[in-house]
C-alpha cells in the first residue's frame, strides 16, 4: 500500500501528520510512505492537492470530501476532538483497514 504524504511548507499541520504517518508505516509492513511538496496552483490541481496535509493511499485522498476543492491552503479534519490539522492514529489506521477489503 502506498501512502503519500501531500504537503506545503507554509502549513505547519503537515509535520504532525508525517509523525503520526511514521507511526503507521513502523507498524505496518506493507505501507510504503512518501512525502510530496506541492509549491505551486498548478502542481495542486495536477495532484489533485485538497490542502495541507493531504493523505493518499495508492493515489486517491483518503479524507476528501466530494466536491472538495483544490489549492494552497491548510487543511482542516474532524477528530472526535474537534477539528485539527491532521487525522488521528485511530482515523489513520480506519482508513487503511477500510482500503485493505
Amino acid at each position: 500500500m502506498d501512502i503519500t504524504l501531500l504537503y506545503f511548507e507554509d502549513c505547519p499541520h503537515w509535520k504532525v501528520a508525517a509523525e503520526r504517518l511514521s507511526i503507521i508505516a513502523a507498524e505496518r509492513d506493507d505501507v510504503r510512505l512518501s512525502r510530496h511538496l506541492v509549491e505551486t496552483p498548478e502542481e495542486a490541481e495536477r495532484t489533485r492537492f485538497h490542502g495541507s496535509p493531504s493523505i493518499q493511499v495508492d493515489g486517491v485522498d483518503a479524507f476528501a470530501a466530494p466536491g472538495a476543492g483544490v489549492g494552497l491552503s491548510c487543511r482542516r479534519y474532524p477528530t472526535p476532538d474537534g477539528y485539527e490539522g491532521a487525522p488521528t492514529l485511530d482515523q489513520l489506521r480506519a482508513v487503511l483497514t477500510d482500503e485493505e477489503t
